[in-house]
C-alpha cells in the first residue's frame, strides 16, 4: 500500500487513547492522525483531518458514540467507522449498526485482529467480534414484549381484570355489553398467550402492562 490508513481515536480516556496510538505505531500501513475525547469533538477533528476510518468508543460524556457516528457518516460519508468498546450489549451494538458503524469491535480484542478490522473497514468489509454477533442474534431473536399490541379498549379492560372485576361489572363500568367485554377478554388471553384470566392477569403485572 502507498499510503498507510488514516485513522482516528475517540475515547474518553486518555490511558486508552495512548494503548491504541502506541499500538497503531507497530504497524507500518496504519497512521494516526487525530483524537478526540468525546462525540462532539470526534465531529469536529474528523473534519479537520478527514481520516479514513475512525475508532469510535460508544459511552461518553456530552454525545455518545452512536450519535457521532451517525452525524459523521452524514457529513462525511467517505470515513469508515468502527466500534471499539467494553460494551457488548445487543441493542447498544444495534444501535451503533444503524447509525453507520462498519464494525463493532470489543476493547480486549487483539491488536492483529484490531489491525485486520481497520483495514477491513478501509475497504467497506464489515467486522463483528464473536460476542458481538452473538448479542446481536440474541436481541433480534427476543421474544416480542407481551402487551404491546393490546388496543386502547383493551387496556381499559384488562386494568378493571386486575382490579378483579368480572364481566359484568366490567360491561357496567365502560357501559357496553357484557358479549362486548367477553370479546375484548377473548382477544386480550389471545395477545398475552395466557391461558385464563388469572394468567392474563399476572403476565400484565409482570411485564407492567398495566402500573
Amino acid at each position: 500500500m502507498s499510503n498507510p490508513i488514516r485513522v482516528m481515536l475517540v475515547d474518553d480516556h486518555t490511558m486508552v487513547r495512548k494503548g491504541l496510538a502506541t499500538f497503531l505505531n507497530v504497524f507500518d500501513d496504519l497512521q494516526l492522525v487525530g483524537e478526540a475525547e468525546n462525540g462532539a469533538g470526534a465531529i469536529k477533528v474528523c473534519g479537520e483531518v478527514l481520516p479514513d476510518v475512525v475508532l469510535m468508543d460508544m459511552i461518553m460524556p456530552d454525545m455518545d458514540g452512536a450519535v457521532a457516528t451517525n452525524l459523521i457518516r452524514q457529513k462525511y460519508p467517505n470515513v469508515q467507522i468502527l466500534v471499539l468498546t467494553s460494551f457488548k450489549e445487543g441493542e447498544l451494538i444495534k444501535k451503533a449498526l444503524e447509525a453507520g458503524a462498519i464494525g463493532y469491535l470489543l476493547k480486549d480484542v487483539s491488536a492483529d485482529d484490531l489491525g485486520r478490522a481497520i483495514r477491513s473497514a478501509y475497504i467497506g468489509r464489515a467486522t463483528l467480534s464473536p460476542e458481538a454477533a452473538q448479542s446481536l442474534v440474541e436481541t433480534t431473536n427476543l421474544p416480542p414484549v407481551p402487551g404491546l399490541d393490546l388496543t386502547g379498549r383493551e387496556l381499559d379492560v384488562l386494568a378493571l381484570m386486575v382490579e378483579g372485576l368480572s364481566n359484568t361489572q366490567i360491561a357496567a363500568q365502560l357501559g357496553v355489553s357484557t358479549s362486548t367485554i367477553k370479546s375484548h377478554v377473548s382477544n386480550i388471553l389471545s395477545k398475552l398467550g395466557a391461558g385464563s384470566r388469572t394468567e392474563a392477569v399476572t403476565l400484565a403485572l409482570r411485564n407492567h402492562i398495566i402500573i
